[in-house]
């Protein structure tokens, strides 16, 4: 997240970025199908880096130095802001066999579908830069029996070591899916096994349940020598004729309706909608109320769940604006078919 990120790391990021980045080839996973048709691969640039292939991150130390110096218009309002999240702490959920999505707060999601159990982006803490403003709702040492762990990118706030090695220790059985390059990096943490795709790419199964990675408009990396050697993305979940969608970290971009031309009837759309003011410097990588309808309707989804607020204050917005917005696009007849904004803990039922 920009706004987690000091003045002197963005300084040296930007100093060591002084080509403009450019398409300059294709990558994947050559033990993985690639199911969207004439698809070339995940591109790179120049020098090898991942790169989005409609509009590449560009860092300029002139608005980055802007983002930090300028007043936050809305900053009264946040110091004045009593609004917390529900989160309803109810951990009965964990051992029903019914078809569901819970939301854990910020990104993290647990997913059930005809008894696979998956966890998306978890972290059960606070981050090195900020603290949590949710609760969990239940311990996380009650997440067993868990069939795959799926990592967006390696941010700090989607790709949590505590996290993650706590769930691999307590589910050995457990399949890490993530994006190409991050496996190195998980692999120093855990024995289970990982396996990186490309966008498009359909990982490898063994049984009827499918997984996909797929493109969303971001960025990656840990430090200051790793920027975008990783792959980030969101996935597609297709298990008995459901198809759950779940966008990751992302700005907006076309690949919202490439997506939803390539699968096609997807029941739920997971669309963030948080971290994006101001949105002239956060709205790269990150999208706002507003965009996320757009980006929902775009995959033509039957229902939207929004998330990536009300756990970590990262941007400049109150953690409370999201919802605030997206009930009143909604009451003003704004929002195509559903919109259910979850507390967290709350099981939605598929």
């Amino acid at each position: 997240m920009f706004s987690l990120l000091s003045l002197r790391f963005l300084r040296r990021l930007v100093l060591r970025k002084k080509k403009i980045p450019v398409v300059k080839g294709y990558t994947s996973n050559p033990n993985l199908k690639t199911v969207m048709p004439g698809w070339p691969g995940t591109t790179v640039d120049q020098d090898g880096l991942f790169i989005n292939h409609e509009y590449p991150t560009i860092l300029s130390l002139r608005a980055i130095l802007k983002f930090m110096t300028q007043k936050n218009p809305q900053k009264q309002i946040k110091k004045h802001d009593t609004w917390r999240i529900t989160v309803v702490k109810d951990d009965t959920w964990l051992n029903d066999p019914k078809d569901k999505i819970v939301w854990l707060g910020h990104a993290s999601f647990f997913i059930q579908l005809s008894g696979m159990r998956i966890l998306i982006d978890p972290i059960f803490g606070n981050l090195q830069v900020a603290r949590r403003h949710s609760d969990m709702p239940v311990d996380p040492k009650g997440f067993l029996n868990i069939d795959y762990i799926l990592i967006s990118h390696a941010h700090y706030d989607h790709c949590d070591k505590n996290s993650i090695k706590l769930l691999a220790g307590n589910n050995p059985q457990a399949r890490v899916l993530c994006g190409l390059g991050l496996n190195k990096l998980i692999k120093n943490w855990i024995h289970n096994p990982v396996q990186p795709a490309g966008w498009y790419q359909q990982y490898a199964i063994s049984n009827d349940l499918k997984i996909t990675f797929l493109p969303s408009r971001h960025w990656a990396n840990r430090g200051i020598f790793d920027v975008n050697k990783t792959l980030w993305g969101g996935f597609m979940i297709e298990k008995n004729g459901k198809r759950i969608y779940y966008g990751g970290d992302s700005g907006y971009g076309s690949h919202f309706k490439d997506i939803g031309t390539c699968f096609q009837n997807i029941d739920i759309a997971l669309v963030g909608a948080g971290a994006y003011a101001p949105t002239w410097f956060m709205g790269q990588h990150h999208q706002n109320p507003y965009e996320a309808v757009e980006a929902f309707h775009a995959t033509a989804a039957k229902t939207f769940i929004p998330f990536h607020y009300g756990t970590f204050d990262s941007a400049d917005e109150p953690m409370g604006e999201p919802e605030l917005i997206l009930n009143s696009l909604y009451a003003a007849g704004k929002i195509n078919h559903k919109l259910k904004i979850l507390k967290i803990g709350e099981p939605f039922l598929l």
